[in-house]
């Protein structure tokens, strides 16, 4: 690689590139708000709130739901705000997709050569700029609706579907796993020639349509660098099961492309402050594809819990992981070098600063291995409760406690939901017997609507729920209910249901708790924790107030009041 001339401007450009490139390993969601399943085209039934005998709770089925639906209207998610802020972090991921996909060697190479052809050809620069503005505005307009196709074409039952459909995870991995390996080099996925041909041939059209056919031009003749960024965006706001994520994404992405375009028509003399086209544009371009190897486990790991499959364990997840950063930053101190890279004579700062960060990242998953915690990326492993071996058997805050016995009899559904036992928390997984456990060892219950593929609910088990203070009363003062929303167990044929709520047929364990969430507490949000006391009922604190349900809080101080209003308002109920 020619050494490049390296100014203070220059510097500061690759060192926020650097910085978009490890915001990209957050491209799966590691966010803060609730992970969402959307309700629409859901089926729903109706829960019994006691338990009593399956006939006389099927002969009070219907009215029982009325009541409780309208008691518990104010109880429900704020499900509006929650798709808010789902779609403002889709439209910054694809923001960040977009400014990495400007760096790429099909796009910025480009950006000189398009300036330069509007400022000359328009022969004034306020034409110029507006021109260009234009051509910005087209690569928009056609990135939104790429992403309003993806949406109509799957349809927005269809995406609702997707974070825990099998066929659909299983076909995302295998994608972003080419999409990867095509960045590393081994090939170019391209777009048929004659489209880009016909498109170049309308751009010499002139007037408006011209300058879209030529935004149209940079679209299909960059797909073989923008296009694996596009998937991996596509497939991230598609499994959300946002009905506008696509599009969102889209937007964002497009934005931050047509950005460059326009802000250097207005100001061309910044041009020659950009640092010049070289070896390290391929390099960005291999380091994303080691991401996207990396970002593609996560799909087939959501396969692999989701359906029991039982062999895709956190230690086999981290050690992929370890050997796909280790070899990246071999890559970036020039020991790892694939067919189209050039020599590279010498580590620049930055490059040396990135590959001290990647290897400080590998030695950080290591212990992992033996049952370290690894809170910053827990949300995207496996649950601890798949790891084989423990270098220490009191991991964690707490030590195990002995469950309490009681006289209930097995316990439902314990052995589909091993790999994510809490350890050290005796946990049930059937409502109805969560109810008797209840009144037998008299303590409230906390319902813990969760989901084998839910990012927040693994954040909030690994960094809120090991507080000490906070374990404690878990497995000490509650009766703790994990339901898990998105389970393909099929239930038995005479569990089998036509719901009364929606009218359509309840198949799998999943769907029947999902459908409680939704029908008796008005919410479609994970995690979303419910306190009860033994009756079924929601409980009313110091105050008189209705103890509302809480949605993922990462603040412990907050979680353990809410927890401990619940606790109060049990004891003062008895």
């Amino acid at each position: 690689m020619v050494p490049l001339t390296m100014n203070t401007l220059t510097t500061s450009l690759k060192r926020i590139l650097f910085v978009l490139i490890v915001a990209s390993l957050a491209f799966a969601g590691n966010v803060k708000a609730q992970d969402t399943t959307s309700t629409d085209g859901l089926e729903f039934t109706d829960i019994p709130t006691a338990a009593d005998s399956l006939a006389a709770a099927k002969a009070e089925q219907k009215k029982d739901t009325v009541k409780k639906a309208a008691a518990t209207t104010n109880t429900a998610v704020a499900t509006p705000q929650d798709a808010q802020k789902t779609l403002w972090q889709i439209f910054i991921a694809g923001f960040l997709g977009g400014l990495i996909a400007v760096t790429m060697p099909c796009i910025y190479p480009m950006l000189p050569l398009t300036v330069s052809f509007f400022t000359k050809k328009a022969g004034s620069k306020a034409k110029g700029v507006s021109q260009s503005m234009i051509y910005g505005l087209s690569i928009i307009v056609i990135y939104v609706l790429l992403g309003m196709v993806v949406t109509l074409g799957f349809g927005s039952d269809a995406l609702n579907s997707l974070s825990t459909n099998g066929i659909f995870n299983i076909f995302f991995f295998l994608m972003l796993v080419v999409f990867g390996i095509s960045f590393l080099g081994a090939f170019e996925i391209t777009l048929p020639s004659s489209l880009a041909n016909k498109l170049d041939e309308n751009s010499n059209k002139g007037g408006l349509a011209g300058i879209f056919f030529m935004a149209a031009t940079l679209v299909v003749v960059s797909f073989s660098c923008t296009g694996p960024i596009i998937g991996t965006l596509l497939v991230d706001t598609a499994s959300k099961g946002a009905r506008l994520g696509p599009a969102i994404g889209m937007f964002g992405f497009s934005l931050a492309l047509a950005l460059p375009f326009t802000l250097f028509a207005l100001f061309p003399s910044t041009l020659k402050s950009l640092p010049k086209s070289g070896g390290w544009l391929n390099s960005i371009k291999v380091i994303l594809g080691f991401l996207e190897l990396a970002f593609a486990l996560k799909f087939l790991s959501n396969v692999d819990l989701a359906y029991h499959w039982n062999w895709f364990d956190r230690e086999i997840f981290l050690s992929l992981w370890i050997a796909i950063f280790f070899l990246m930053g071999l890559y970036l101190i020039g020991k790892l070098k694939f067919s189209h890279d050039a020599d590279l004579p010498y580590l620049s700062a930055p490059r040396t600063i990135i590959a001290i960060i990647v290897f400080a990242f590998v030695a950080y998953m290591v212990p992992g291995l033996w049952g370290a915690p690894l809170k910053s990326i827990s949300a995207f492993l496996p649950p601890p409760a798949t790891q084989d071996f423990y270098l220490s058997e009191s991991s964690g805050a707490a030590a195990p406690a002995a469950a309490p016995k009681v006289s209930i009899g097995e316990k439902k559904y314990a052995d589909l939901f091993t790999r994510v036992r809490i350890r050290g928390i005796d946990s049930w997984y059937d409502y109805e017997q969560a109810l008797l456990v209840s009144k037998e060892l008299k303590k409230p219950i906390m319902i813990d609507f969760t989901g084998w593929n839910c990012v927040n609910c693994r954040k909030m088990e690994n960094d809120v729920w090991e507080d000490p203070q906070v374990f404690k009363r878990l497995r000490d003062d509650y009766i703790l209910l994990q339901l898990y929303v998105d389970d393909k167990t099929d239930l038995k044929p005479n569990e089998v249901y036509k719901s009364d709520f929606s009218g359509k047929k309840i198949t799998t364990l999943g769907a029947k708790w999902l459908d409680l969430e939704g029908s008796r507490f008005g919410a479609n949000a994970q995690p979303y924790y419910v306190l009860l006391d033994s009756d079924g009922n929601l409980m009313n604190d110091a105050n008189g107030q209705q103890i509302q349900p809480s949605g993922a809080n990462f603040n412990i101080d907050s979680y353990i009041k809410f927890l401990d209003s619940g606790i109060a308002a049990y004891k003062n109920k008895k």
